[in-house]
């Protein structure tokens, strides 16, 4: 699968690794690579062999933000036609389940773009802020309000009003971030996660992300509860569960 500059992209195990690829820019991402993200991702959630994706960064550092030598062509990000929220969106909106693996940096639009995620893991040493206090810029409206859902109003106001970085154990008792990992330890323990949920069902975890997500209403869930019956994905888990096996579920998108 092609994708822009900036951008590498792998998979294994059906485990699918997207990695912002300027190290010596700080993986700071480009207006070209804002624009590609939604195709991209759109690409991988149409690949049946998908079943999970990793967003990472190369070179020891997720990622600095938006290049601001670029900032002129990210327009005023408006919660519609802006570039950053366009893909922001997108991220959080793929249909399967997407962990943020980060170290260094996670800074302004790395921010946007971590917590665009399902899950965020980091590496001790990981360093968290959302900057726009320091340029005169005003934080995109979704943006703004899915740091202070998940982080709470007071550290968003903490992260907008200082433009300061927080380190991971502050980011962990807030919420920023779900787990700390020692820098040795952060890929075995992602793509272990990793591998777990794409041994699970899909049934499931794409009715749980919409479901979570407030994306999803009763006629909805009902209609996966029946598909669950009907396809025979219940039948196998509960199968493999008295025969003390791994279930082999389907992973074929309906």
């Amino acid at each position: 699968m092609e994708v822009t500059d900036g951008f590498e992209l792998t998979l294994a195990e059906h485990v699918a690794t997207l990695t912002l690829n300027r190290p010596a820019k700080r993986n700071a991402v480009t207006a070209a690579m804002w624009r590609a993200l939604p195709g991209i991702l759109a690409d991988l959630a149409a690949d049946p062999k998908v079943r999970v994706l990793i967003l990472t960064g190369a070179g020891g550092t997720f990622c600095s933000g938006a290049d601001i030598s670029e900032i002129h062509e990210l327009g005023d990000n408006d919660d519609d036609t802006g570039i950053t929220v366009v893909a922001e969106h997108a991220l959080m909106t793929f249909p399967k389940p997407v962990i943020a693996m980060i170290e260094g940096y996670c800074v302004g639009g790395g921010c946007q773009l971590a917590l665009a995620c399902d899950l965020r893991v980091a590496a001790d040493g990981a360093r968290f802020g959302v900057t726009p206090a320091k340029l005169g810029i005003v934080y995109p409206l979704s943006s703004t309000r899915r740091l202070a859902e998940i982080a709470g109003p007071a550290t968003a106001k903490l992260l907008l009003f200082s433009a300061e970085l927080i380190d991971a154990d502050h980011a962990l008792r807030t919420g920023l971030v779900d787990e700390v990992r020692r820098p040795e330890d952060l890929r075995d323990r992602v793509y272990g996660l990793a591998a777990t949920m794409a041994g699970r069902s899909r049934l499931t975890l794409t009715a749980a992300k919409q479901i979570v997500d407030g994306r999803a209403g009763e006629a909805e869930v009902r209609a996966w509860q029946r598909e669950a019956r009907e396809s025979g994905e219940m039948a196998e888990g509960v199968r493999a569960y008295r025969e003390g096996r791994s279930p082999g579920f389907s992973w074929h998108a309906k």
